[in-house]
């Protein structure tokens, strides 16, 4: 009894979890969160990648605090946005509704072009479509040190690590 107790309160975590949108996390095994690539010694791609749950504002405000801590733990104080860009993963799910009654009744039909359609009912069927949508951000910075340059591509790391620190939700324990 404990056991199956202990199986439906894991399964309901899980299914918790499933429907969250994603904490700011290092991205294992391909999943999501964030990563980066070491390109030269003062260069390095950043992305933040977010599941269908996830807003396409925070995963580029995840990407910039990602950006600010990695700089942080290279030891520079600000860092360039060489390249920046944000891509949408769009797909539409769909679902038919089934409702059976005793009054059941599907139809054959046959088209003059297309020939015999399946068994369907033509006038109560209906399809749902709802659009999934999963952003990923991804950037190209170049690490400094010293005064930050006066330019719109420029961040001082500590300020957004300040400043975007209270949006960055880490994962739940």
């Amino acid at each position: 009894m404990m056991r199956l107790i202990a199986g439906f309160a894991v399964s309901a975590a899980m299914l918790a979890a499933c429907a969250e949108s994603t904490p700011y996390q290092r991205a294992t095994g391909g999943g999501f969160g964030y990563s980066e690539q070491q390109i030269e010694q003062n260069r390095f791609m950043v992305a933040f990648s977010g599941n269908s749950l996830t807003e396409r504002q925070s995963v580029e405000t995840f990407l910039l605090y990602r950006a600010a801590e990695l700089t942080r733990e290279q030891g520079y104080d600000y860092f360039r946005l060489i390249r920046r860009d944000t891509e949408a993963e769009r797909r539409f799910t769909g679902t038919t509704p089934r409702h059976y009654d005793r009054f059941d009744v599907f139809y054959r039909y046959y088209h003059p072009r297309h020939g015999w359609y399946g068994w369907r009912d033509p006038f109560w069927d209906d399809i749902n479509l709802r659009e999934v949508t999963r952003y990923e951000a991804m950037a190209e910075i170049q690490l400094g040190r010293g005064q930050t340059p006066d330019s719109p591509d420029a961040f001082d790391a500590a300020d957004v690590i300040r400043n975007l620190g209270p949006l960055v939700r880490p994962p739940a324990q």
